[in-house]
């Protein structure tokens, strides 16, 4: 025979049953007990302190090598400091930058995106006139020549030689493309579009500016992603490295010369010089002849035949 239940025993079995429920989640401990949070969407895809301090450093290693490779390059002071690094809505970074632009767009490989490059003008065209024989003295913002455009496209690349090799850690390459205009730049990605932008501060003697970097989303997320995996990595320790780098430089190939001695003859013997003469050097009959080591002396040594090759038997180290 069947039981039927009314509507008080159908109400009073659910209450038991909550009733026993919460008991059970306030005994378990707070986990089970502890409210839920509400998930903010807009903080969505946010860097974090980690991954920023991680992307700096990469940075700051950016700007030490280029400030010495285009100190070198100019011959000029070029100071260069990272001044920030943030992430930014497109729409914001297309606003910041300051009229009239000199904005170039690199290929981003391999993961077949663009990014964006700006000089700002007050400090490109300074750089210009050093290439070109100035002092580099500042100068007012003003649309680039075709001449200058193409020194410029020169000094671009080689700012990418420096960002590869900062960057080369977590697989990311960077070509240069080509000058964007500013119609161009505003429509290489949608206003909202979030992007990593870093800027450094550049000074040389008599002129300043800032450079600006502009990576995508989409390959902003794969660099955190190598950042994290690489900083996990076991990092060899100072004397493994020391050791593998003398191994290294062991199997690295050196030029090397033996020949007189500098000495002085005159001109007027020089200039006598007919196929067949013979030339009376000023040196002793058994002079030893230098033996010159990737252009740096290495010490005296004679010349010898070992088997079917010539060879140098060292006498004296100029090292003492």
């Amino acid at each position: 025979m069947e039981k039927q239940l009314d509507q008080s025993s159908i109400d009073a079995m659910f209450a038991d049953v909550q009733a026993s429920l919460g008991s059970a989640a306030a005994s378990s401990g707070p986990d089970l007990a502890a409210r839920p949070e509400p998930y903010n969407f807009s903080r969505a895809g946010q860097i974090s302190n980690e991954q920023m301090r991680a992307i700096s450093t990469v940075n700051n290693l950016f700007a030490r090598n280029l400030m010495r490779t285009m100190g070198a390059w100019l011959r000029t002071e070029f100071d260069v400091r990272l001044v920030a690094g943030e992430q930014l809505p497109y729409g914001d970074f297309v606003e910041r930058l300051t009229k009239p632009v000199y904005v170039c767009s690199i290929r981003l490989e391999p993961f077949d995106a663009l990014g964006l490059m700006q000089f700002e003008l007050p400090l490109a065209l300074p750089i210009v006139d050093v290439l070109l024989g100035g002092v580099g003295r500042a100068a007012q913002a003003r649309e680039v020549t075709d001449i200058e455009e193409a020194i410029l496209g020169s000094v671009v690349r080689k700012v990418l030689e420096e960002l590869n090799v900062a960057w080369q850690s977590v697989g990311l390459e960077m070509e240069f493309e080509r000058r964007e205009t500013e119609d161009q730049v505003e429509r290489m990605m949608t206003p909202l579009e979030r992007t990593l932008c870093v800027s450094f501060e550049v000074r040389m003697p008599e002129a300043q500016g800032m450079l600006n970097l502009c990576f995508p989303a989409s390959v902003l997320n794969a660099i955190l992603r190598r950042l994290v995996a690489e900083e996990g990595r076991p990092r060899r320790r100072p004397s493994e490295a020391r050791s593998r780098m003398r191994e290294l430089l062991g199997q690295t190939g050196v030029g090397a010369v033996l020949q007189f001695p500098p000495v002085r003859l005159r001109a007027g013997l020089v200039a006598k010089l007919a196929v067949g003469s013979v030339l009376r050097l000023p040196l002793p009959k058994h002079a030893d002849a230098e033996l010159r080591v990737g252009g740096l002396l290495l010490g005296r040594a004679q010349p010898v035949r070992t088997g079917e090759h010539r060879g140098a038997r060292f006498e004296a180290s100029e090292r003492g």
